[in-house]
């Protein structure tokens, strides 16, 4: 995601990242590029992507993403 979104924003693109309060404050995610929204859970944070967003890219990982592309998809 990292790359992707670093490549985004370089290229123009307005860039969200949007996290859950218990993972930025964990160390779990990298350097964050654009703006930085921070949301108390991981429903919180898929509602504000529907919200916030024009079009998904769905990347490789777990469970998590096979929610996150469940929940956009219906």
């Amino acid at each position: 995601m990292g790359c992707v979104s670093t490549a985004a924003h370089v290229g123009g693109s307005q860039v969200l990242g949007i996290i859950p309060i218990a993972l930025a404050e964990g160390n779990f995610v990298g350097k964050t590029v654009g703006e930085e929204l921070r949301v108390p859970t991981m429903q919180d944070r898929i509602s504000k992507m529907l919200d916030n967003s024009d079009a998904f890219i769905a990347l490789p990982g777990g469970i998590g993403t096979l929610e996150e592309i469940f929940q956009i998809a219906s």
